[in-house]
């Protein structure tokens, strides 16, 4: 649980959360039975993690299924892009997995007055290459 002293902001939680989700999707793309395991023993941890006071046992299981749905959501579209793509379910979920870490980046930056105005890539000399911009999701049908 949460401790009163805790100074995490909201888009880091949201990012765990988002991570989470990415996780289940990964183990259900995986039909690994110790990564659906383990990835519902992630769910916990951050549930337990991010509530402040003790969830009754029915509300933990909601928070649970909540999870594993949007994991299930996420594993579904995942394949769905990496077939309209080209692209491997792997990295359709390792870009989903990165662009949550990049918004969450990109909030920490500008909470701090960050003097570029808070992207990310200033000052790298990477900056735009499509490997490390989240944006990046192949290439796409525009008609």
């Amino acid at each position: 649980m949460t401790d009163d002293n805790d100074t995490r902001r909201p888009e880091q939680d949201a990012a765990r959360l988002g991570l989470v989700v990415v996780g289940e999707a990964a183990a259900l793309q995986s039909g690994d039975e110790a990564a659906m395991d383990a990835s519902e023993e992630n769910i916990r941890d951050a549930v337990d993690e991010l509530v402040d006071v003790p969830l009754t046992p029915r509300q933990e299981e909601v928070v649970e299924r909540l999870a594993q749905a949007g994991g299930t959501l996420t594993a579904g579209l995942s394949g769905a892009l990496a077939a309209q793509t080209g692209n491997s379910v792997d990295d359709v979920l390792e870009g989903a997995a990165r662009s949550i870490l990049w918004q969450e980046r990109l909030a920490q930056q500008a909470d701090a007055g960050h003097p570029d105005g808070g992207r990310a890539d200033a000052g790298r000399s990477d900056a735009g290459h499509p490997d490390t911009r989240p944006e990046d999701h192949g290439d796409r049908d525009t008609a």
